[in-house]
């Protein structure tokens, strides 16, 4: 029989005589202002009855160009465009670009930064999390851990507030290592934040993992198999979810991650309750890894900040009283070249691997940045485990899926 159709736009063509489906179906739109999508994201569905027959992931409405953006930025300027990316995890994204630049360029940058950075990405993927588990708590009626995960990041915010001077877009990242040390008051806000956070998930995992409700919505849901999972390219806690092990900070370290203490979650189903146990989980290994960081702060001395005069800002107290400082700050902020070629740096971010491609004329401007976003390999995995499943399940398998449409569409 003949789709009854509704095409609110163009891309979603009307059926005919050669559609594959079969019975009456009805094409609807979910999003792309909907609570549930986690961003402007559009999902053009078939339905048969309440079975999704077919779904489409429409991607773009926020769509705001920060590849091509970085071309006519220079280097130094687009880090304040990595913040708006993921911006549930800011500094993440920071670190990552950063470390593009490093290995361009041939900076090491200072024991103790990386020592910081370890910090800052760890309790940044805490917060991360935090908003995965609230959302889709929410999405699927659990509004009590809505409110307690909330609590959570607030007392996160307050932390990075205290050491940044912002609560989101912290912009603390620079070429070479950090803008500023920690100092003892934020040291103690991150060790007492740190102490009673496993506690916290303690009670979460109370509230939610023998739960029959939230069980039965996610258990045998959105399963995707360890081959379907490498095909598409999904890494992070979906990879993980679906038995794979494979974690960069294990796998291909960097920032020195091969000399901390931690397991790698995985689960055994791949399905929407495995994710939710990979990411809990998680966050008990972040806060381990943070606090080994944490307690690595006494014994690693020194700046944050490489010192190269060719890429790195002189400290401000030296600008005022050396001509050679002022000019080398001069020439860093109006004209910062970066030696011609290419390189690429992933990090472990909150949803898998967060890539950098950058290429260099020897310019000021990149010749090309490539930004390779895993939040969007995320999104294009809901036609391959919806289709099929009741409508009701959608809204858990998107929060599972745990993308931020700013980085989808950046």
């Amino acid at each position: 029989m003949k789709s009854t159709t509704f095409d609110y736009r163009p891309g979603f063509a009307d059926s005919d005589a050669d559609d594959p489906l079969s019975g009456e179906t009805i094409e609807v739109n979910m999003g792309p202002q909907h609570p549930a999508t986690h961003g402007v994201l559009r999902l053009g569905m078939d339905l048969d009855g309440e079975t999704m027959v077919r779904v489409d992931a429409d991607v773009g409405y926020l769509h705001r160009g920060k590849e091509k953006t970085a071309e006519s930025l220079g280097w130094a300027k687009f880090f304040p465009h990595t913040d708006r990316l993921d911006y549930v995890q800011p500094l993440i994204n920071n670190i990552g670009y950063a470390m593009a630049l490093e290995k361009l360029a041939g900076i090491e940058i200072p024991p103790r930064a990386e020592v910081v950075r370890v910090l800052l990405m760890e309790i940044s993927r805490i917060a991360a999390h935090l908003i995965y588990l609230g959302t889709s708590s929410i999405d699927l009626g659990a509004v009590t851990m809505f409110f307690n995960t909330f609590k959570e990041r607030e007392n996160i915010y307050s932390i990075l507030d205290a050491y940044t001077g912002h609560r989101m877009n912290n912009t603390y990242v620079r070429i070479g290592g950090l803008y500023a040390d920690v100092d003892e008051k934020v040291e103690g806000m991150m060790r007492e934040f740190l102490t009673q956070f496993p506690a916290r998930v303690d009670e979460f995992e109370g509230l939610l993992t023998g739960n029959r409700i939230w069980y039965d919505r996610n258990r045998d849901v959105g399963v995707i198999s360890p081959e379907e999972a490498m095909a598409w390219s999904l890494t992070g806690p979906i990879l993980r979810g679906s038995g794979v092990e494979w974690d960069l900070r294990k796998n291909e370290p960097y920032c020195g991650y091969e000399t901390y203490d931690f397991e790698i979650p995985v689960g055994t189903v791949g399905d929407c309750y495995d994710r939710y146990l990979v990411r809990v989980e998680e966050m008990r290994q972040s806060c381990k890894i943070a606090l080994q960081a944490l307690n690595r702060l006494k014994d690693t001395p020194g700046d944050v900040l490489a010192e190269d005069r060719r890429y790195i800002l002189p400290p401000r107290t030296k600008v005022m009283s050396s001509m050679e400082e002022l000019i080398a700050q001069f020439k860093i902020v109006t004209d910062l070249c970066l030696p011609k070629g290419e390189a690429y740096a992933g990090v472990e971010s909150s949803k898998g691997e967060l890539g950098f491609f950058a290429i260099s004329d020897g310019t000021a401007d990149p010749a090309r940045l490539h930004i390779r976003a895993p939040g969007l390999m995320n999104v294009q995995a809901i036609p391959l485990i919806a289709e099929g499943r009741l409508l009701s399940d959608i809204v858990a398998i998107i929060g599972s899926l745990d993308f931020v449409m700013g980085e989808v569409d950046r």
